[in-house]
């Protein structure tokens, strides 16, 4: 089996960032509860900060270019610790396109590799226009 490209510890934070992940997914399946909402994401910034370290989360989130997108993730986290799950996630999904969007051509290519959905997401992707991005990587 051949080895990932990625360290232990980073494994650990993918571990983390996909256990963040499918708490948001139980925490939306669950009618928006709070709880699974608030535990999704303290486990994606875990996982986000193992993966690719503290110094350049930091940056990362501090980045002039983002503001816009981390003022709205930080605001829809604390909507939901302050019982607004239902706004304060869809404020927190606006920060994670504006943070993240730059990501969507990679992950759409990735997704074009998929044995038996990848064509039609290729399809959905140039109808789109999401795979002619030339963004710069955010790390």
């Amino acid at each position: 089996m051949p080895t990932m490209w990625l360290s232990d510890s980073q494994k650990i934070g993918v571990a983390f960032c996909s256990g963040g992940g499918f708490f948001l997914i139980g925490g939306v399946v669950l009618f928006f509860d709070r709880a699974m909402l608030a535990m999704g994401n303290i486990l994606f910034l875990i996982g986000l900060t193992i993966i690719i370290g503290p110094a350049k989360t930091l940056l990362f989130f501090a980045r002039k270019q983002k503001a816009k997108g981390t003022a709205a993730f930080f605001a829809g986290l604390a909507l939901i610790l302050l019982k607004w799950p239902l706004i304060g996630f869809l404020v927190e999904l606006y920060g994670i396109f504006i943070l993240f969007g730059d990501f969507l051509g990679t992950i759409a290519g990735f997704a074009r590799n998929i044995p038996v959905i990848g064509p039609y997401i290729g399809l959905l992707v140039d109808r789109s226009g999401l795979g002619r991005r030339n963004a710069e990587l955010p790390v």
